[in-house]
């Protein structure tokens, strides 16, 4: 994976001398070496191209190794949370494990919302955190927290190592944990101790845990009994999630959709799943999807949800759903998230790209079969499906004075032709994005689902131009996100990291402020942001570039001069309406084709 143009504080390494390295980390020692050394052999074992981390007392022996070595690059971040986000967004762009570093204490407690976010969106990440040494564990030592006990709730698995001998074993384990079955984060929580105690170093080569053997082939039985269901259906619709990206199986999905040219809908964390271009592409569903692809969700009468948990951002109130009969086909790696919200008549338990291949192999046989020839005719839903597209639930109204933030994505989408990776914090522009921006391609479309993080916009856009320093990388955030984290510009300035963030400053809480226009009347409680840097200034004294931009006709020049800067930071302060709102809209508690539509919330269809 390529690395940042201009890293001074960290040693370049070749490729040649990368290989080398890891290789060496595969060998047993015939001497002891300490457990901060152990550490690092692991991480490169693991081939790790990236730690992202903040140093502390107890992992400077950790820290004295990194100096050391020159198999993997440290990314000094300026917060810890930054650094756990940092690497999610490396793992959700590439699909390898991300690595965060951290200190006992405070640092370790710092971590705690990037672990939450990655965990509530099934991203694969090793998190070692530093911890006071085992005869103060229980003390109230200096800096010391339960790291287990505090992560346990929002972890895959956590591990404290007690014995210098345990760590590479323990670290093999959090890697194939974290990245096998339903992906997570795993913390393993170091004492000081351990990391200065030696013993000899072996690295294993593979891992088996008798309670940890997560299931990854299909049931043919259940495989043949979806393809004979879809193949009847008459009201088909494909529903896909982020467990579809994350299980690489996009490829195989849009070969399964096009073959029976059935309609297809992302979640907010599939999108990209299926090219957003292609004319099956009924748009995202849920509390801000689609007219289209929520009537279709709520109307079709076979449902194949791959990868997807029906939460209730998506279907909105469950009784709501099943009020209208249909068959459910739910693919999904985990088996605990199948019938956890909404009972299915198929469950296929399995890796999402193999049981998608299985699914291709058996259609293709089925079609060409010529004494079994395909008579399913589903034009009658096509026509409903394009007379639903005709509501144009998320119609906008341009203005020639106020720059529309809808307009600011589609001129973004327009500009970098739908190839850049987009990050982007939580609110209505988050919203924005991923209604305007029409993603063609998996990992691409980077941002907190399911625990809805603030603040996680800027970290995740240095995450995604780590892993592709050629990329074109924008960041849509909004005045009140981008200053959870607006520390992380001097990260920026100190790799040189050539990302565009696209502000779009309304002076409010955005998404606050929607909701008590519709449900609070119009107290708009401690929503406005008052007292705001000067954005452009504040940009400028970190080293990088800084334009306002007020006006709806300087809108796409703007855009386009800053991604001409392909070797700096730019940082895009786009004045907006301050009353626009997102929709369509589904009310809490409200059914999935319940919609607000327009300006106008007294209109529900």
């Amino acid at each position: 994976m390529a690395t940042p143009a201009k890293n001074a504080k960290v040693n370049p390494v070749s490729a040649q001398t990368q290989s080398e390295s890891i290789s060496d980390s595969h060998k047993k020692t015939t001497h002891d070496i300490s457990g901060a050394e152990i550490v690092i052999r692991c991480l490169n074992a693991e081939k790790v191209k990236f730690v992202f981390g903040y140093p502390g007392g107890a992992v400077l022996h950790i820290y004295d190794e990194i100096y050391k070595q020159n198999g993997f690059k440290h990314i000094l971040v300026r917060h810890e949370q930054a650094a756990v986000h940092a690497a999610d967004a490396f793992s959700r762009s590439t699909g390898e494990v991300g690595v965060a570093l951290v200190t006992s204490g405070p640092g370790a407690t710092n971590a705690i919302t990037g672990i939450a976010t990655a965990f509530m969106d099934s991203v694969p990440l090793v998190v070692i955190s530093g911890q006071v040494p085992v005869p103060a564990i229980g003390l109230d030592a200096f800096q010391e927290v339960d790291m287990v006990g505090i992560t346990r709730p929002c972890v895959k698995h956590n591990f404290l190592v007690k014995d210098v001998r345990d760590i590479a074993a323990t670290i093999k384990k959090a890697f194939y944990i974290a990245a096998t079955g339903r992906p997570g984060p795993v913390v393993v929580d170091i004492p000081k101790d351990i990391t200065a105690h030696k013993t000899a170093f072996h690295y294993p080569e593979s891992v088996e845990m008798r309670s940890y053997n997560p299931v990854l082939k299909g049931h043919s039985g259940q495989i043949k009994k979806a393809i004979k269901l879809l193949l009847e259906a008459k009201r088909p619709m494909i529903y896909t999630g982020g467990g579809l990206v994350l299980g690489d199986g996009a490829a195989e999905l849009v070969k399964l959709a096009q073959t029976l040219n059935y309609p297809v809908t992302n979640t907010l964390m599939g999108l990209g799943g299926y090219p957003a271009t292609d004319k099956q592409f009924v748009g995202m569903l849920g509390m801000h999807g689609t007219y289209e692809a929520n009537m279709a969700m709520q109307n079709c009468d076979v449902l194949i949800a791959v990868g997807a948990r029906f939460d209730d951002r998506v279907i909105g109130n469950p009784k709501h759903f099943l009020g209208q009969k249909r068959t459910i086909i739910h693919i999904d790696v985990d088996p605990s998230s199948i019938s956890k919200r909404v009972k299915v008549d198929v469950p296929i338990v399995g890796h999402v790209q193999s049981v998608l291949a299985d699914m291709n192999t058996l259609l293709d046989l089925e079609i060409n079969q010529a004494d079994r020839p395909i008579k399913n005719d589903i034009s009658d839903w096509w026509s409903q499906i394009n007379e639903w597209r005709s509501v144009h639930g998320g119609r906008y109204e341009m203005s020639d004075t106020v720059i529309k933030p809808q307009y600011v994505i589609e001129k973004l989408c327009e500009v970098t032709k739908g190839e850049a990776y987009v990050t982007s914090d939580v609110g209505q522009h988050q919203m924005w994005a991923a209604q305007y921006y029409k993603f063609d391609k998996p990992r691409r479309w980077i941002n907190s689902g399911g625990l809805g993080t603030m603040g996680v916009g800027l970290p995740y856009a240095m995450g995604c131009q780590f892993a592709d320093k050629d990329a074109q990388v924008a960041c849509v955030t909004g005045e009140g996100s981008i200053q959870m984290n607006i520390q992380e510009l001097s990260t920026c300035a100190q790799y040189s990291l050539p990302i565009k963030v696209i502000l779009l400053n309304n002076r409010y809480l955005g998404m606050v402020r929607q909701w008590q226009e519709f449900f609070y009347q119009n107290r708009y409680a401690e929503s406005y942001m008052d007292s705001l840097p000067d954005f452009v200034k504040l940009a400028e004294s970190y080293g990088h570039v800084g334009m306002q931009i007020t006006k709806p006709g300087d809108v796409e020049g703007a855009l386009v001069e800053a991604f001409a800067k392909k070797d700096r930071f730019v940082f895009m302060d786009f004045i907006t309406d301050q009353a626009e709102n997102v929709f369509p809209m589904v009310e809490n508690g409200r059914g999935i084709s319940e919609m607000i539509l327009g300006k106008s919330h007294e209109e529900k269809k």
